[in-house]
């Protein structure tokens, strides 16, 4: 793969997806039972906004660097903003956390977390990062394989019955993507039937999604299928990501709801030009 997610940590799409990961561990941690999160396509970790990838597109500046220039007051943002805060107060100024930082920052001791990247040199990066966090295991393989090898999750010879799943592939084959993640998704299903799934997933034009939101509504989810978007610029380019989206299958109990109010914030904060609705939230597929 030639991904390298450094060039893209802060921007738009990551607020977005880190938000609603933020929430659905929030979710998690309300009941006192462990839980395990598996994180396919985990990167490193950890970035350095004034690295040189980060500098070289300066993506940052309109997704993290708005907000917190920004008065924020929704709760999910604020979330947010005070993990990000966190980051830097133990890795530095510059630094952005990634998937698998906010995952550990947001579970508990009881809980197990599991990082998969394909990548040497970003799996290497991310071994070290996670090093002295016993909680966190790091594998070095492809992430749709571990939804079979890892699923459903013990600890030791205790079956851990509640979770998460966040799938946020590179996208290097563009459309042809959401072949393999909808197919993984199913089978964690199958697996793990009771567990939250999260497929990320970039917004150029709209339009050419529809067959993909009608194989993610298939998906025999008891819990349903919830999209939710947004946009910062409109979505009629083939050629830049004009922003993204999250599937959520077997959403929490009521997250619909803080989503609406978190993506109401952001569309009124980052969309690069006017737009009349920057935002969607969506049942693809209703709860049983």
């Amino acid at each position: 793969m030639n991904y390298r997610h450094a060039f893209h940590a802060g921007n738009h799409a990551d607020v977005l997806k880190h938000v609603v990961l933020l929430a659905l561990c929030d979710a998690l941690t309300a009941k006192p039972a462990a839980c395990f999160a598996l994180d396919t396509h985990a990167g490193r970790g950890l970035y350095g906004l004034g690295d040189y990838a980060a500098r070289q597109t300066g993506e940052a500046d309109s997704g993290i660097g708005r907000l917190r220039a920004a008065a924020v007051d929704e709760p999910l943002l604020r979330r947010y903003l005070d993990a990000v805060d966190a980051c830097r107060a133990q890795a530095g100024a510059d630094a952005y956390p990634g998937s698998p930082w906010l995952l550990a920052h947001a579970l508990r001791e009881q809980d197990r977390i599991a990082c998969c990247e394909l990548q040497p040199e970003e799996a290497a990066a991310l071994k070290a990062n996670f090093a002295g966090d016993a909680r966190v295991a790091v594998h070095a393989r492809d992430g749709y394989g571990a939804v079979r090898a890892l699923l459903p999750p013990r600890d030791g010879a205790t079956r851990i019955a509640r979770g998460l799943v966040l799938v946020d592939p590179p996208y290097e084959l563009q459309l042809e993507e959401f072949a393999p993640a909808l197919g993984a998704i199913r089978e964690g299903l199958q697996r793990w039937p009771q567990a939250s799934y999260a497929l990320w997933y970039p917004i150029k034009q709209r339009r050419v999604l529809q067959r993909t939101f009608r194989s993610a509504a298939a998906l025999e989810a008891t819990g349903g299928v919830l999209a939710c978007e947004l946009l910062v610029r409109p979505d009629d380019s083939p050629l830049r990501m004009n922003g993204s989206g999250m599937l959520l299958v077997n959403p929490p109990w009521g997250l619909d709801r803080r989503l609406g109010a978190v993506l109401k914030a952001l569309g009124g904060l980052l969309p690069e030009v006017p737009m009349a609705d920057p935002t969607r939230l969506e049942w693809l597929r209703t709860a049983d």
